[in-house]
């Protein structure tokens, strides 16, 4: 465990095993791990409730109608003039993703970390890929389903993140530019993967 502060963002395809492999990089480095944990800060910021945040995560137009939101308050939240908006969403979470990041060490999986922190000292962002096959076969293992089924999802749940990144950051999703690394996964395996990737942060961040 390092005393200096880092801070971890990864991005993922899906069926990459960027999940697994950010555990890995937190405990590695002793930092917390937000994920969907970051739906429920964003939840307690703002008095809503964290299914609100989970119905409308890491996509783009998720307000159809306001009229034909069901959202079931936790709190008398003013939620910013009561203008119901996905920007006031990404505003929350990214309240939240800030106030993490103040307290200490920290891996954080999508959500636009790398775009929120960017100005942070200490910051790594990251980028895991896989091969297509590699990618079906885990989500089919996942999910418990084919593989035309989980390459339908792959496909969808893809461009559901990728429009989201692309519209709050100006940045392109999975494109090399947008991030310090980018590595497929499928080239060393999980483990292998992040213990590359923590090999370069570590060289990186001069711990």
């Amino acid at each position: 465990m390092s005393e200096k502060k880092i801070i971890i963002n990864v991005g993922r395809q899906l069926g990459s095993g960027g999940r697994d492999i950010a555990k890995m990089l937190a405990q590695h480095f002793g930092c917390k791990y937000y994920d969907r944990e970051l739906l429920n800060l964003a939840a307690k910021e703002s008095g809503f409730s964290e299914k609100f945040f989970e119905q409308n995560d890491e996509q783009k137009g998720f307000f159809k109608s306001l009229f034909h939101l069901n959202v079931p308050f936790l709190g008398s939240a003013n939620f910013y003039n009561n203008n119901l908006s996905q920007e006031s969403l990404f505003k929350f979470q990214s309240d939240a993703i800030r106030k993490a990041a103040d307290e200490g060490s920290c891996v954080f999986v999508g959500r636009c970390a790398d775009y929120v922190l960017r100005d942070y000292p200490g910051h790594v962002d990251v980028f895991i890929t896989a091969d297509i096959a590699d990618r079906i076969a885990l989500v089919s293992s996942r999910l418990g389903c084919d593989e035309a089924t989980a390459r339908k999802k792959i496909l969808s749940g893809e461009s559901e993140r990728s429009t989201y990144y692309n519209y709050y950051t100006g940045k392109e999703w999975g494109h090399s530019s947008s991030y310090d690394l980018c590595i497929n996964s499928s080239l060393l395996g999980l483990e292998g993967t992040a213990a590359f990737i923590a090999e370069f942060i570590g060289k990186r961040l001069a711990l």
